[in-house]
């Protein structure tokens, strides 16, 4: 998994509260159980004008030239600017993975739905709190800004903006040491490899009949 340590990258706004999962990624595209090959598909139904399926060529479908990630300023963002109760709505794991695939590492806002908080620190993506006042200056500067960049600095849990000013924000210290060294849950597993083989060879001695063929 990817190793956020500080990213300075361009800001991208999504100006709306509320954004569930399903208009982060449709539904019609939860097939595949692969992490890649979302990020084309990632806010389908506001960023293109025709309906998207599953395998479509997105390069020539037509898109929305009102929805704020078309546009040709924010194109190569890393950094998704948004509103409060961002990812509520159903479950699924394939809208951090549809983010992350457009080329999100981090999302800022007021609030986040609990299981998309937590699947978000799973796949490699920061979701950063901050307060409603904050987001709104953020949201200002943005606008007036063309190729306006944040600083995020995990380890000293920091956001420097162009004007220099330092923007503190909090993160679980456990989710944090993940994220630092590219841990998901399979990576954390693995880290006790040598004592589950260990632990392994134990039972296959002291429980022979339970390893026959």
């Amino acid at each position: 998994m990817y190793h956020f340590t500080a990213l300075t990258a361009l800001v991208a706004p999504l100006d709306r509260a509320n954004v569930d999962t399903d208009a982060i990624i449709p539904k019609q595209f939860l097939k595949s159980i692969k992490r890649s090959g979302f990020g084309p598909f990632a806010f389908d139904e506001w960023r293109y004008l025709d309906i998207g399926e599953p395998d479509m060529d997105c390069t020539h479908r037509p898109k929305n030239p009102d929805f704020s990630l078309n546009q040709p300023r924010y194109q190569g963002a890393k950094i998704l600017l948004t509103r409060r109760n961002f990812g509520c709505g159903s479950s699924r794991e394939h809208a951090p993975w549809a983010l992350k695939d457009y080329g999100f590492d981090a999302v800022i806002a007021p609030s986040f739905a609990d299981i998309f908080f937590n699947n978000s620190f799973k796949n490699g993506i920061l979701p950063i709190v901050l307060s409603e006042e904050v987001i709104q200056q953020l949201f200002e500067e943005v606008d007036a800004n063309e190729g306006y960049q944040l600083t995020i600095d995990l380890p000293s849990q920091s956001i420097s903006t162009p004007s220099g000013q330092v923007i503190a924000f909090e993160v679980d210290a456990f989710r944090k040491h993940c994220l630092l060294n590219g841990l998901d849950d399979i990576g954390l597993t693995l880290q006790r490899a040598v004592e589950i083989k260990s632990y392994e060879d134990a039972r296959k001695v002291s429980m022979p009949w339970m390893f026959n063929e």
